[in-house]
């Protein structure tokens, strides 16, 4: 497996852009914002790869060009696409958003009832002095 993105290859140490595999990756981008699905769509650019393979080819911010890799695709086909993925997974809920924490509550006053048992082991001694503290606390968290 290659480091270099589909659609390049290394020639003399620069990535240039195998118009074979470009045509196929816009291809691709294509066929998804015409509504295929990114199998469907993948099928249609003749590319061969699984639906998370073909997901990262169209998030992958390199077909726009940078200082190793020259453009295939332009930015405006790379924002629709990643508007069109972001939308398709909100209509099928695949998107996660994070829940608000529960507010936590804490005790904002103690006290003890009396106690009268006495124990000769030190740590049943502590466990019962414990067991005697009660606590003060409203569902809100007040007095």
């Amino acid at each position: 497996m290659s480091h270099i993105p589909y659609g390049y290859r290394v020639e003399n140490g620069r990535a240039v852009i195998d118009e074979d595999a470009a045509g196929r990756v816009r291809t691709l981008f294509d066929a998804y914002l015409s509504g295929d699905s990114m199998n469907t769509a993948a099928g249609k650019a003749g590319i061969k790869s699984f639906h998370a393979g073909i997901g990262r080819m169209l998030t992958n911010a390199r077909y726009l060009g940078d200082g190793f890799y020259p453009a295939i695709i332009d930015a405006d086909t790379f924002a629709a696409a990643e508007a069109e993925r972001a939308s398709r997974a909100e209509k099928l809920g695949r998107i996660q958003k994070p829940k608000e924490p529960e507010k936590a509550v804490f005790p904002t006053s103690f006290r003890m009832r009396g106690g009268t048992e006495q124990f000769d082991d030190p740590f049943e001694q502590a466990e019962y002095a414990y067991s005697l503290i009660e606590t003060e606390v409203e569902k809100d968290g007040c007095q």
